[in-house]
């Protein structure tokens, strides 16, 4: 069978707009369905996999993904007539009737939610697809199954946890024998994810957005200080389950929408709301850092507290919580569970290859196996033409290596561009910006010249999976191939990679094997020859509020307008010819590479 996943919700933040004019922007992204995205499963196997934003280049993007879609069938040679179904990661069709009980929540349904909005969009961007062919999938079933059906397991137990689905905010399955049983479930009342996000936002960032920076800023602050009203607010429960008390503060429909009650109860305890603006200041650290606190014994709590009952030892974790690496490495570390396994795309992206996941396996295709690095996007052919830039062709790619690796070591800044595009959030080397992570000087300056972001920011490093036990507090060959969880750095090393070294000695490190990603392991094995390091600072090829690069194009617009110094398009090597100003038609001869 052909099965196409599909996330996303299109008029979500339209609905919103046309319904509260006039709101701070960051709050229209306190509603449902971004990160839309589409997945293709073939007789089992994950063919390919995109976000809409990489094609549409609107950061976390929730149009209806056309243009990913036409990428997936076009990878397996497909044409939307030999999709057998396709299928969406939400069905709110179960809770028709709550939302009827006003005006404005029946329009929502009817408008953004319901089965009818969902068939409006396949009519206006895959004209005569049979609608009998178009199912849905409850949200959280679709990350759960996203998880286990891809962690290579028969038996484990799988949790979800991220803002909301259609009323849940964190569900915990027993996975076995390629089904799913549901044995508890939270309701988005008692959100951890949204209380997260909340407090982003009352921190200066954007709501279901900018969590991964408060993540960042956690380390620099004094969690004591606030750690008192986060163990009130968020109540952990002798069966394993979380209230916030806070979240049910909002009585009215106005008040539910922007979280406004909640939202002055935090600024009435914690301290008045930051401008994104305004300058950082200790006590938005210290609040970050007991968020942050609170976070990882919430997770804790929750995985452990099944893990037990349950017996199971592997866990699977998905949800847009899941991409928390610190929480992640804490609970790597608490010995609860024998093994456990992140799924690499595990926000709303994700679900759609959830979706498609789980109805392969009611047809009974899908065959166990851990997914490797998911580099499930476009590839794109490469001309060594271009205006105003000096581009060097090497013959093979142990040539291109030795040339990138040999700058890195000279304390360069270069983009590496090769082959598929990941799926999911983290450049894993193919769409990457890299550097000598040994360099003090090297963090701030890609924060300020490349990424342009803010200086508080951590970046991860890349290794080879044969020396992480060398650098980092970690089994031999312990593989942590997403970049999704943090290890501490050996102590002895820590003054040497200070690039990579977060505050509280901590790094978001990615391990690379030969089998995952043969090139960008050639690299790391190139540099471990120049520097005796076989690790590079890695982040991701896009400035801030940007998605990662797709293209060639892309590639050169990104590297023309930011500090990076070279550039390499699989085996040719760019630089600049000269220091000037580029404008955009400086890239016209590249258009005909994509």
């Amino acid at each position: 069978m052909n099965l196409l996943g599909i996330s996303g919700f299109e008029n979500s933040v339209p609905f919103k707009k046309a319904h509260w004019p006039g709101l701070d922007e960051r709050e229209y992204r306190i509603s449902q369905g971004h990160d839309a995205a589409a997945a293709l499963i073939v007789d089992g196997k994950i063919a390919a996999a995109a976000a809409e934003e990489r094609f549409d280049r609107r950061k976390h993007s929730a149009h209806f993904p056309i243009r990913a879609i036409r990428y997936c069938l076009a990878q397996a040679g497909l044409a939307i007539e030999d999709v057998d179904e396709i299928v969406h990661a939400f069905d709110y069709s179960p809770h028709r009737k709550v939302f009827s009980l006003d005006p404005v929540s029946t329009d929502l349904y009817e408008n953004v939610f319901s089965r009818q909005a969902l068939l409006r969009l396949i009519d206006r961007d895959l004209p005569c697809f049979p609608p009998q062919r178009v199912h849905h999938l409850n949200h959280h079933l679709a990350h759960a199954a996203s998880a286990y059906f891809t962690s290579g397991w028969d038996q484990c137990l799988a949790i979800v946890v991220d803002g909301m689905g259609e009323t849940q905010s964190a569900t915990v399955y027993r996975a076995r024998g390629g089904k799913l049983e549901k044995i508890h479930e939270i309701s988005a009342n008692d959100s951890i994810g949204i209380l997260y996000s909340l407090v982003t936002l009352h921190l200066g960032f954007d709501f279901n957005s900018d969590e991964y920076k408060i993540m960042g800023l956690a380390p620099y602050g004094d969690p004591t200080r606030f750690r008192a009203f986060f163990e009130q607010a968020v109540q952990l429960t002798p069966e394993g389950s979380i209230r916030i008390p806070a979240l049910r503060l909002n009585r009215t429909r106005e008040e539910r929408e922007r979280y406004t009650a909640t939202r002055l109860h935090l600024a009435r305890n914690l301290a008045p709301e930051r401008r994104p603006d305004g300058e950082i200041e200790d006590v938005h650290r210290d609040i970050a850092a007991a968020l942050q606190e609170c976070l990882d014994r919430a997770m804790l709590h929750l995985c452990g507290s099944f893990a037990k009952t349950t017996g199971l030892r592997n866990l699977a974790l998905s949800g847009g919580v899941a991409l928390n690496c610190t929480a992640n490495g804490r609970l790597m570390r608490s010995g609860l569970f024998d093994e456990i396994y992140i799924q690499p795309a595990a926000g709303d992206d994700g679900a759609a290859l959830g979706a498609a996941l789980y109805r392969a396996a009611l047809a009974g295709e899908v065959r166990k196996a851990r997914m490797p690095a998911p580099f499930l996007g476009p590839a794109h052919s490469i001309t060594c033409a271009a205006a105003d830039l000096e581009v060097h062709c090497h013959a093979t790619l142990e040539q291109a290596c030795a040339a990138a690796a040999r700058l890195i070591a000279d304390g360069r800044v270069i983009a590496w561009y090769r082959g598929r595009m990941e799926f999911g959030p983290r450049a894993l080397g193919n769409r990457s910006i890299l550097a000598d992570p040994s360099r003090p000087e090297m963090r701030d300056r890609i924060n300020a010249m490349v990424k342009m972001r803010e200086a508080f920011r951590p970046f991860a490093p890349a290794v080879t999976v044969e020396e992480v036990s060398r650098w980092f507090d970690a089994a031999p060959l312990a593989s942590y191939p997403y970049m999704i969880a943090t290890v501490d750095v050996r102590e002895r090393y820590r003054s040497q990679l200070p690039a990579i070294t977060h505050v509280n000695g901590s790094a978001r490190v990615q391990t690379v094997s030969a089998g995952d990603n043969p090139e960008f392991h050639a690299l790391l094995r190139a540099v471990g020859r120049f520097t005796g390091r076989e690790m590079v600072l890695n982040t991701s090829f896009n400035v801030k509020g940007q998605p990662i690069v797709n293209t060639p194009h892309e590639a050169v617009e990104t590297f023309l307008r930011t500090g990076i110094e070279y550039l390499f398009l699989e085996n040719a090597q760019i630089c600049r010819r000269s220091e000037k100003q580029y404008e955009p038609q400086t890239l016209h001869s590249l258009e005909g590479v994509v």
